[in-house]
């Protein structure tokens, strides 16, 4: 199968690393031909194949990759080693990077932030101000928001949800079936 994008012209500075604006070589999903899209540093950052794209002023940079029907949108960012695949979405203000990893169904959005080896995955959202980070997993139908933070081994999985003030973390495990989820301004 031939090429879906090329790296045009236009380029931006991003953290001292020089980024190209992507244009697409043939339609595919909800993008067609010759449509513009974000900025990637290389053809490393998006795969060539699948419905993946990064729209508008979203940034992929470094050695991170989207790739099969993932989206990065708004002004998000996703760096370093991270991955953004399957049907994930990345957007808004939202940055993922380190190892971190955004697969399934997953939404990242608002200003949150997702880094270090932290995953984020099946139908779980993160969103408003909250950061997931270290070795901490949030999936199921988790819903982890407003200033909330989940790190260290903490797991947030089923129909949790972390919110407000709340932090997650040590080893912890906290499931929909858990006492007292979902869970406002209190630490665990």
């Amino acid at each position: 199968m031939s090429d879906k994008y090329k790296l045009t012209d236009e380029t931006k500075e991003a953290s001292g690393i020089k980024l190209f604006r992507i244009q697409a070589l043939r339609s595919f999903g909800d993008v067609n031909a010759g449509d513009l899209g974000g900025w990637v540093e290389g053809v490393k950052n998006l795969s060539q194949g699948g419905y993946a794209w990064v729209y508008g002023n979203a940034r992929v940079f470094g050695d991170a990759g989207v790739y099969g029907k993932a989206r990065v949108f708004g002004n998000a960012r996703v760096y370093g080693d991270s991955r953004v695949y399957g049907n994930a979405w990345v957007f808004g203000n939202a940055w993922v990077f380190g190892d971190a990893r955004v697969s399934g169904n997953a939404r990242v959005y608002g200003d949150a932030q997702v880094f270090g080896d932290a995953k984020v995955y099946g139908n779980a959202r993160v969103s408003g101000d909250a950061k997931v980070y270290g070795n901490a997993r949030v999936s199921g139908n988790a819903r982890v928001y407003g200033n909330a933070g989940v790190f260290c081994d903490a797991r947030v999985f089923g129909d949790a949800q972390v919110y407000g003030n709340a932090w997650v973390s040590g080893d912890a495990r906290v499931s929909g079936d858990t006492p007292g989820t979902p869970m406002g301004p209190i630490n665990i």
